[in-house]
């Protein structure tokens, strides 16, 4: 039997401020985007920079929502309500699936 290779996970961090319609429209629409791209594994971690201010240092945030991408390196961000989904895919450097 032969073993599958292991699958890279993709560790995303997505920082929000509250429950704006802006910050909940990131959060589904990055949802809806790794559920919808079948071949990759991803954690998602949102950051509500509303409860946790200082957070935003830790990634140099100076926009929101940002997405940013930690693993695989390097590290990349996206600006805005991931609305888009080529700019998802620009963004994070990731060849579409076909």
């Amino acid at each position: 039997m032969d073993a599958q290779p292991v699958k890279e996970v993709w560790e995303l961090r997505l920082y929000v401020a509250g429950q704006t319609p802006k910050s909940l429209a990131a959060i589904a629409n990055l949802k809806a985007f790794c559920e919808s791209d079948g071949g990759r594994l991803y954690t998602i971690e949102v950051i509500d920079l509303m409860a946790n201010p200082g957070l935003a240092k830790r990634d140099d945030i100076v926009a929101i929502p940002t997405l940013v991408r930690n693993l695989p390196e390097p590290i990349r961000r996206i600006i805005g309500d991931l609305s888009k989904r080529d700019k998802i895919l620009i963004g994070l450097d990731i060849t579409p699936r076909p």
